[in-house]
């Protein structure tokens, strides 16, 4: 065998392996059968809804079953035709078999990492937020290099953004920012951002060219679809008004059109600018509410399974899930994975495939144990 190719079959084996333990390989055989029995069935298309719901489940137990045979099957023939092209001596043959396990290799990595994208909401549009910790513009400075970093890598994804509400700072920067991702599975990539995020440089706004430490927290919260039914109460609610302010404010900051709501059981406030119309204001709001709620539930079944104790913590020291260091030295370390890489400007500029992945590998793992 070429031992060029070897790199290749090893990547694509092990994704067959992977793939094959994440969803259990003889129960998952098991299950489809089960639900091809049942949706055969005289009586399947009764109940509308539960039988939706059975099909979106086949659905996708299907295309997790027939990726990985495709890989096996892909795997295969290649193998095969590289072992015939290298008897025969097939120096064209040779390049063909070579190139076909590459792009095999491809897709294989892709469906791996699809397969840690299998929570409820992963495939949903998401919500997030940013704050700057205490330290003034310093920190409010830091909390919008969150916001062009986030919405750098967005864009490179191919993924829409949408401002809800920005909030600038008084002298640089932003005291808050929600902005809305639209894609598929926005959730289940940017889910293992939230937290706190710390930066170190010398601060552009000390004269004495000091090194500043500051802190800001990222929330990432799924979008509710229509298939989730989150009740919520109007007594618990506190709904105030304000003038709208920041990015995008001179076509509606001359009314108090901007909502914040406050949901009293849980003091969870969002707040939303992004529209002239109070009314729509109130509306996106709403949904950023049953969001958040969600979220909420999603990281207690979460906790639950993991026996983790993550949640949403002080904006401070000893919280944080990365840091961003730009002086004495370039680096950034995510202190969750301890994957690093001293290009941090390439960090900001969005580039945050790698500290994704490895959270992400490292979040399904801990629910698995």
């Amino acid at each position: 065998m070429q031992t060029e190719s070897q790199p290749d079959i090893d990547v694509i084996q092990s994704a067959i392996e992977l793939l094959r333990r994440h969803i259990d390989w003889d129960k998952a055989l098991q299950r489809q059968s089960d639900l091809e029995a049942h949706i055969a069935r005289a009586d399947f298309w009764e109940d509308q809804a539960e039988a939706q719901k059975i099909m979106r489940e086949k659905n996708h137990l299907d295309q997790q079953i027939d990726a990985i045979r495709m890989l096996e099957n892909g795997l295969g023939e290649h193998t095969e035709l590289m072992e015939l092209a290298e008897e025969e001596n097939d120096a064209e043959m040779i390049a063909e078999a070579v190139t076909a396990l590459q792009k095999l290799a491809e897709i294989a990595s892709k469906k791996q990492l699809e397969s840690l994208l299998s929570g409820e909401a992963d495939s949903n549009n998401c919500f997030i937020e940013i704050h700057p910790g205490a330290g003034g513009t310093e920190a409010q400075d830091w909390a919008s290099m969150l916001l062009r970093m986030y919405s750098r890598w967005a864009e490179s994804r191919g993924f829409k953004l949408e401002t809800i509400e920005e909030s600038d700072g008084e002298e640089a920067g932003i005291k808050s920012a929600t902005l809305r991702v639209s894609g598929v599975n926005a959730y289940g990539w940017m889910k293992t951002e939230s937290g706190v995020h710390r930066l170190v440089r010398i601060s552009p706004y000390d004269s004495s060219a000091r090194r500043h430490t500051s802190f800001a927290s990222v929330w990432i919260y799924p979008e509710v679809d229509d298939n989730i039914d989150i009740i919520i109460e109007e007594k618990d609610l506190r709904v105030d008004t304000y003038r709208s302010s920041g990015a995008g404010g001179q076509h509606v900051n001359t009314t108090d059109s901007a909502i914040r709501i406050t949901h009293l059981p849980t003091n969870i406030v969002v707040q939303c600018q992004s529209d002239r119309s109070q009314h729509r204001n109130r509306a996106t709001a709403m949904n950023m509410l049953k969001a958040r709620l969600y979220e909420l539930e999603l990281q207690k079944r979460e906790e639950a399974a993991s026996d983790g104790n993550a949640g949403k913590s002080e904006i401070g020291w000893g919280s944080q899930i990365r840091s961003y260091v730009l002086h004495p030295y370039q680096m950034v370390k995510d202190l969750r994975t301890n994957v690093e890489t001293g290009n941090s400007q390439a960090v900001l500029d969005g580039d945050l495939d790698g500290f994704i992945e490895a959270s992400l590998a490292a979040r399904v793992g801990s629910t698995r144990n």
